[in-house]
């Protein structure tokens, strides 16, 4: 019936803005070159979305000057300045993106049971049953609360643990070094590339002109690259499922901006080893790496991670 068709379609297009606001912050973080080419396939795999709905945001960029669309061939980008999302008038994080993170300060917090109902969390947070329906199917897929047999919601344990963010690294630390050295590992030259001017940016300044978001999407993107490139699809797997979490908990560290011009030169340390076919030696760079912010994290402030909850409360 088209009336049940109907909400489908209107939930589309409200994230279609959201997720060309979200693609704009990857061009710029990854530092993607003119004539770089961008396929509806990798950014639907990336983003979690439909292709429909990648196009859809595609396209909006490419209104925007940001790409160019060349027929039968896709989305390129273009030669324009980079620009942030709301010079655009593009929004990444819209108000229901701050809604979803002040529910997990609320578990944090102690603030929300264990278990609620959804009459409870639309009126607390004055939400539409659209809203949090998204909202609801969102945590969902990221693990953190799942449906109650009979009614209502049951939220994870994960975000009412103090340790929640070391005990992260702890299963990073068995499981990035692990995946330098598997058999098939194969970094492509132009990802080292790409990656390589990320961390130069940083180091040239970027560590304090960059926003939280986009240093976290930095090292997102360095640490699951090099997972990518192991060709074992569970370590891939598993490590997004874990950073899909770690955001919901990174915010909480003090920002540190001088720690980012240190980590950089880890990064670069690690990807000259594995050119160098040296993966053992990188394997046991990238664990003292990730122990080193794991003992950072137990010394208190200063994490690896900025604030993601204060940059959405100051517009950034």
């Amino acid at each position: 019936m088209p009336t049940a068709k109907r909400p489908r379609r209107k939930r589309r297009k409200a994230v279609v803005p959201e997720l060309a606001g979200r693609i704009l912050v990857h061009i710029n973080t990854e530092n993607f070159p003119p004539g770089s080419h961008l396929t509806a396939q990798s950014l639907a795999d990336r983003f979690g979305a439909s292709r429909w709905t990648v196009s859809q945001a595609l396209e909006i960029l490419a209104g925007k000057g940001v790409l160019r669309h060349e027929a039968n061939r896709g989305y390129f980008v273009s030669g324009a300045r980079p620009s942030r999302p709301e010079q655009l008038g593009l929004n990444a994080q819209p108000e229901l993106t701050r809604v979803y993170f002040q529910i997990a300060e609320d578990r944090l917090q102690g603030r929300l049971d264990d278990h609620v109902t959804e009459t409870y969390l639309r009126q607390t947070y004055h939400l539409t049953h659209r809203q949090l329906t998204e909202l609801l199917s969102k945590i969902s897929r990221e693990g953190w609360a799942e449906r109650r047999i009979g009614y209502g919601w049951t939220f994870s344990p994960i975000l009412k643990t103090p340790e929640s963010l070391t005990q992260t690294y702890s299963v990073r630390v068995a499981l990035e070094p692990a995946a330098l050295l598997e058999p098939t590992f194969r970094l492509a030259p132009e990802a080292v590339a790409r990656l390589r001017e990320i961390e130069h940016h940083i180091l040239s300044g970027g560590a304090r002109t960059m926003t939280a978001d986009e240093l976290y999407e930095r090292a997102v993107n360095f640490h699951e690259t090099l997972a990518e490139a192991s060709q074992n699809p569970f370590f891939i797997d598993v490590l997004r499922r874990i950073n899909k979490v770690r955001r919901l908990l990174v915010y909480r560290s003090m920002v540190d901006r001088e720690r980012y011009y240190h980590q950089a030169e880890e990064h670069l340390h690690i990807l000259d080893l594995l050119e160098a076919g040296r993966n053992q030696e990188a394997a046991e760079a990238m664990r003292g790496h990730l122990l080193g912010v794991m003992a950072k994290l137990r010394a208190g402030p200063g994490a690896e991670d900025a604030p993601i909850i204060g940059n959405l409360h100051a517009g950034n």
